[in-house]
């Protein structure tokens, strides 16, 4: 057995065991339900990420462009999409927006893994349907720890399913959908989560902080421009009279 060198990222090395000529197996855990589609244009990315989410007990499909990304995305109907945003045929951001039109993928999340971190491109994720935005470059066992986490909340939601009435809303949480008169739509992960978090307490005006919290989670950092993009989304679907801005201080839903 030889080492092999990759690069994950900015100026971040890691070393590889390479069973080149040795007939040993990658010593795995056992298999989980969990299945983690990888995205990104870079074998030794999809590589390395892949060994170690292997080495945690996740099933993981790899694709390697946009295209292909929709395509595996459907076939395997993954509980997570870690996805790059520049690559060839179709970017991530287009992808994700596909991704996010596909009724069978509504509960999928999808996080960006990109050396892109100015704010623009972020707001431009969050904008295009992702849950999550995470820099390169990252240590593998930090990403881990995110995946982690992002899944982690995704089975504590699936646990206490039920159905919020408001008004003329009816928020179902086990469907991720929002019955609105005649119209029924399902909403983007956190889109749901705001909205649901929102209209759980009418009238409760939310901290800005507290939102961060309860639907991000203290283990992923966001922007500040987050909640207001995830806010805006939900105007354009919604209307205007529903989720009113407290300036200062956050956010509160009004019947």
């Amino acid at each position: 057995m030889g080492w092999a060198t990759v690069v994950i990222g900015v100026n971040l090395y890691v070393i590889l065991p390479s069973f080149e000529n040795d007939n040993r197996n990658i010593p795995l855990m056992k298999s989980s339900t969990v299945t983690i589609l990888l995205v990104d244009d870079e074998p030794d990315i999809l590589e390395i990420i892949g060994y170690n989410l292997k080495l945690e007990g996740y099933e993981v499909v790899t694709a390697s462009n946009g295209v292909e990304a929709i395509a595996q995305a459907r076939i395997h109907q993954p509980q997570l999409i870690l996805m790059d945003v520049m690559m060839p045929e179709m970017d991530g951001m287009e992808a994700c927006e596909h991704i996010r039109n596909i009724p069978e993928l509504a509960d999928t999340v999808i996080a960006f893994l990109t050396a892109r971190n100015e704010d623009y491109s972020q707001v431009a994720g969050l904008d295009a349907g992702a849950d999550d935005y995470i820099s390169k470059p990252i240590k593998p066992k930090v990403l881990v720890s995110k995946i982690k986490a992002l899944l982690r909340r995704v089975k504590v939601e699936e646990a206490h399913p039920e159905t919020l009435l408001v008004g003329p809303l009816e928020i179902n949480r086990e469907e991720y959908k929002v019955v609105y008169g005649q119209q029924a739509m399902v909403l983007p992960r956190k889109e749901f989560e705001l909205l649901y978090l929102l209209a759980s307490k009418p009238g409760k005006v939310f901290k800005r902080e507290e939102i961060l919290d309860r639907v991000w989670g203290n283990e992923v950092v966001v922007g500040g421009r987050t909640i207001d993009v995830h806010i805006r989304k939900l105007r354009e679907k919604l209307g205007e009279d529903w989720l009113k801005t407290i300036k200062g201080v956050g956010y509160k839903f009004e019947i």
